[in-house]
């Protein structure tokens, strides 16, 4: 049984710009502190990741309300217990990404200016420390999310060389 339309049309959007947002985010990384550019960069990632988290709430919405096919009968039970565990693991940092970098702007001076253009003042007060629990609860996610994203890969393209209809299911137009 395949995804619906709109499941297959959210996954795909969602993981392409979730790649955009980390391969960005590790730009970010390299982007020399205290400049003109690094704000700028900042604040569109920032930015970037407001419009992930809606795109996400969007696809969660969407995932509590419309039931996804089970798996085939022929995938092994421990196939099963490693996609459900790593697909709740997926969803997770899907919250907690964009949430904790958001957070995170929120007990800074900064907060966010929106595309460099519309300032959204900060929620909470400029607090080094708890700015320090969210961004790096934001950062560390990034690493499991990645590994999760690995992961998830390699049983997309095992299931892909199989030919065993598993991976087809997620694509579109089919």
């Amino acid at each position: 049984m395949r995804y619906t339309r709109t499941a297959i049309f959210l996954h795909w959007l969602t993981a392409l710009l979730i790649f955009g947002q980390i391969v960005f985010g590790w730009y970010l990384d390299s982007v020399p502190r205290n400049t003109p550019a690094r704000s700028i960069v900042v604040n569109f990632h920032k930015s970037t990741g407001i419009i992930l988290g809606v795109v996400i709430l969007i696809r969660l919405l969407w995932r509590v309300t419309h039931r996804p096919p089970g798996l085939p009968t022929f995938v092994p039970g421990w196939e099963r217990a490693v996609a459900q565990v790593s697909h709740f693991g997926l969803y997770v940092c899907m919250i907690l990404m964009p949430l904790s970098g958001y957070v995170a702007s929120n007990f800074s001076k900064w907060g966010v200016n929106f595309f460099n253009s519309v300032k959204i003042p900060a929620w909470g007060p400029d607090n080094h420390a708890l700015y320090a629990v969210f961004n790096t609860t934001h950062v560390i996610t990034s690493y499991v999310f990645v590994a999760l994203i690995a992961l998830h890969l390699i049983a997309a393209l095992n299931h892909a060389v199989r030919k065993d209809g598993v991976f087809s299911r997620m694509l579109p137009g089919g």
